[in-house]
């Protein structure tokens, strides 16, 4: 369904209910602006749902073979992306400069160490400049020239960190020779702007296309977040040289939003690979090492060190905590320069392969990442989700049945993991503790499927689908694409994709699960009369109403009237046509959104 566009105007009562009201969604939901372009959906897609063996032939006779994929897209693997982004973390350095300065002055001044392959400031608490050299050797030669401060009566520990202070010697130079800086956006969009854009998006396609690029992290973002890695990284190499701490979970599989937190583990076994191949002759030489009961308890002790050298060594690192008798031990610190909150793991394998999973899943084609963005958003816009721990689902959950939902189309948009397991070669084998983790890693091996979909029936049909899905007696199984006969008691069932014993929302408690279900039925009922009735000029529509902050309230404070879903809708949408009638008046052609309702 198509729309002109029209002008977009707030009302003076719409815009203090905004800064007043309306500042509830844009708070909770994690917002991110990134200079591209809105890509439209291309309706180029995977298929493949079913059990292993009759689905398997299914897909194969749907997408051909798995060597004849499109020859005009080259999609990078997970691990080349990966190896990329470290490569240039080690190049780069964190420098926290002064308020007042010439960008000009100061990149000469770092030139003189090698040539920059890329910079951009950023505001936190300060200003701050991440800085790439085009060699390595350039951030060992910036080292040796940088000084360990003097504290005056307090003491300084010395530790060649690649984070660093900048002091102007003539401030009065600078600031006459001062240009304009420009900072990388790493803050939502205003509450106002992001309406706008909703409201005068010319399809419902649209609205979720724009709130992709507006949420999604952006590569300055994403350049912080490898950095930071690298950091940590250089702090547990004191003791563990050789070692690797990576990113994982939203930072890396491309469902990121600006302010998700960042999730590292650090990798010891790059250690033991490069080991292997030190034996040589007749003689076998290792090194002296501690033993311990168990690997558990090998884990709470590493991680229970690099806490206390984060907390006591670690240049930014502040309000670390020890979490070690957790079911997977963390150090949980902020990253005070960057503004990350960062959890710590060891040797979290698994964890790292769900990512590249989920990055495979999201890469192969725009709507889908655009649509996992919505629905987490539309969820967390009705406390369906939480940063807090506790009963409700969590993104990774949701992200599961989108998956779900989409190998079950028809045809279908994404492949089961058992057929992703089929396309896989030698090289891609992968067992982690016992766990089968084989799939594809070749992303431009996948054939696409035919289904072309639009993102506003896509949305849709998910609010049909599970606010009809029998969740009292089938799981969601994200490896054979089918119900499957729940296995526990639990409310909401969601199989681990690897640790297939293991059900991710084992946490959701009925009466969240019941509220899901109400708000999907519901959404899709306000979705369906925007087919039927179309919007007068002065309503909000589509995507902007289900993300009103105000729809949510109003929802909690009629559910104790026991109507009908689709009741409370019709009543809150009448009620959002009369009122925004009423402040538009002399508005005629033009369409007025309301927040009051």
């Amino acid at each position: 369904m198509r729309r002109s566009r029209v002008p977009f105007r707030l009302s003076a009562s719409a815009t203090l209910t905004m800064a007043t009201r309306g500042v509830g969604l844009l708070t909770r939901l994690p917002l991110c602006a990134q200079k591209r372009r809105v890509l439209h959906p291309i309706h180029r897609l995977l298929s493949c749902p079913g059990t292993v063996a009759t689905d398997v032939r299914r897909e194969e006779q749907s997408f051909g073979s798995a060597e004849t994929g499109s020859e005009d897209r080259t999609l990078k693997r997970f691990s080349e992306v990966q190896k990329e982004r470290r490569e240039q973390a080690q190049r780069t350095v964190l420098i926290h400069c002064p308020n007042k300065i010439s960008e000009k002055k100061f990149l000469k001044y770092l030139s003189q160490h090698g040539p920059i392959s890329n910079h951009f400031f950023y505001e936190s608490i300060g200003l701050y400049a991440v800085v790439e050299f085009c060699q390595k050797e350039s951030v060992a030669s910036l080292q040796n020239v940088t000084r360990t401060p003097s504290m005056g009566t307090e003491a300084a520990i010395p530790f060649r960190s690649r984070f660093f202070s900048l002091k102007l010697k003539n401030p009065s130079n600078q600031i006459s020779e001062q240009s304009h800086i420009p900072f990388s956006n790493h803050s939502p969009p205003p509450n106002k702007k992001l309406f706008k854009l909703l409201c005068d998006a010319e399809s419902i396609d649209d609205q979720l296309n724009i709130l992709l690029k507006e949420f999604q992290l952006t590569d300055e973002n994403t350049r912080l977040r490898y950095l930071t890695c690298s950091l940590i990284e250089d702090v547990a190499a004191a003791y563990f040289p050789d070692c690797a701490v990576r990113p994982f979970g939203s930072s890396v599989n491309g469902f990121g939003k600006l302010g998700c937190d960042l999730d590292m583990f650090l990798d010891l076994d790059e250690i033991g690979k490069s080991d292997a191949h030190k034996t040589s002759g007749n003689f076998l030489m290792e090194f002296q090492v501690k033993n311990v009961a168990s690997e558990r308890i090998a884990t709470q002790k590493i991680l229970s060190v690099i806490g206390e050298s984060l907390d006591h060594f670690g240049p930014g690192c502040v309000g670390v905590q020890k979490i070690l008798n957790a079911r997977c031990p963390l150090v949980r610190f902020s990253h005070q320069a960057s503004g990350f909150q960062c959890d710590l793991t060891t040797n979290n394998r698994i964890a790292l392969k769900s990512s590249e999973l989920l990055y495979i899943y999201g890469a192969v084609d725009p709507r889908v990442r655009a649509l996992v963005f919505t629905i987490r958003c539309w969820a967390r816009a009705h406390s369906l989700t939480s940063s807090i721990p506790g009963a409700w689902i969590t993104n990774f959950s949701l992200t599961m049945m989108v998956i779900f939902f989409l190998q079950r189309r028809s045809p279908p948009i994404l492949p089961t993991l058992d057929y992703l397991k089929t396309l896989a070669d030698a090289e891609d084998k992968c067992i982690i503790e016992g766990h089968n983790c084989t799939f594809i890693c070749d992303l431009n091996r996948i054939k696409p499927s035919e289904n072309a979909e639009t993102l506003e029936l896509l949305l849709k049909e998910f609010f049909e689908f599970f606010g009809n899905f029998s969740f009292n007696k089938n799981s969601i199984n994200i490896r054979q694409g089918e119900r499957k006969n729940k296995p526990e008691s639990s409310p909401l069932h969601i199989q681990n994709p690897f640790e297939t014993s293991l059900n991710i929302s084992k946490n959701v408690s009925q009466s969240q699960l019941q509220k899901f279900v109400d708000l999907a039925r519901e959404s899709a009922w306000i979705l369906d009369q925007e087919d039927k009735d179309h919007p007068s000029s002065n309503q909000l529509w589509g995507l902007a109403t289900l993300l009103l902050p105000s729809v949510a309230k109003s929802m909690s404070h009629t559910k104790k009237k026991k109507k009908p879903a689709s009741e409370r809708i019709k009543n809150l949408l009448e009620s959002i046509r009369s009122s925004s009638t009423e402040n538009s008046k002399n508005t005629v052609g033009k369409r007025t959104v309301n927040t009051q309702a």
